[in-house]
């Protein structure tokens, strides 16, 4: 258990942070599985630029790393082009 104040602090923000970076994350999965399921490639390239966002949003702020971004963002772009 925490003794100081600024302990305490750090762990309440660390679990509020914690919650905000899983949903953050869970939301941009469920954005990429509903991607791939697309069949229509004007609704595919409709969604890929908001996908590659959240993607580098996820990356900037070290939710992911920036490779792994890159990949999946090579992988959607590849696989809306092939639609």
């Amino acid at each position: 258990m925490a003794n100081h104040k600024s302990a305490l602090k750090r762990i309440r923000s660390n679990e509020s942070k914690h919650l905000r970076n899983k949903h953050q994350h869970k939301t941009t999965r469920n954005a990429i599985k509903n991607l791939r399921t697309v069949e229509d490639k004007k609704d595919a390239e409709a969604l890929l630029p908001n996908i590659v966002s959240m993607l580098d949003k996820l990356a900037k702020n070290n939710i992911i790393h920036k490779n792994k971004a890159a990949n999946v963002k090579s992988k959607l772009t590849l696989h809306v082009a092939s639609l």
